[in-house]
């Protein structure tokens, strides 16, 4: 980005406290995948020593959030994007560092078409959350919608 429009990670590691809790990482973000890491931290380990699933949902849903920025970042003044629901599914032992990869479940032009046409759209974001081995420990996936703004008074 430029020196005067900060990154999408950026951005949200300056408006999401819970970003800068854990530390999180962005290590890439565009309109069709985001990927973040979460370090190996001890205050943020589980009773197996491996990240606390409540870390990993966090680490999951927030690559998801980043992943509808990238898509749907330029539609911020008319749309509030908010996560609908969430499922996650724990696969394996996570240990160490783990990463999320998020990818857009629908092309963006579609959910875009449906907003057009006055709907309220939904969509799904998939999720996979690897050790630092390439294994996938879990995986998510977030139903988001797109809100209209409410019109100014």
């Amino acid at each position: 980005m430029s020196e005067t429009q900060p990154s999408i990670g950026e951005l949200l590691a300056a408006t999401v406290p819970m970003v800068r809790t854990l530390n999180l990482v962005y290590e890439e973000t565009t309109p069709e995948r985001a990927v973040l890491r979460l370090p190996d931290q001890p205050e943020y380990q589980n009773h197996v020593g491996g990240p606390h699933a409540g870390a990993m949902f966090t680490l999951a849903e927030s690559a998801s959030g980043a992943v509808v920025l990238g898509a749907f970042g330029d539609q911020l003044s008319r749309v509030v994007p908010l996560p609908v629901r969430a499922e996650i599914a724990f696969k394996k032992i996570a240990q160490g560092p783990v990463t999320a990869t998020a990818v857009l479940g629908r092309p963006a032009a579609d959910v875009l078409a449906e907003l057009d046409a006055g709907e309220r759209p939904e969509f799904p974001v998939r999720i996979s959350i690897t050790r630092e081995d390439g294994v996938e420990t879990g995986e998510m996936s977030v139903i988001w919608t797109l809100r209209p703004n409410k019109p100014n008074k």
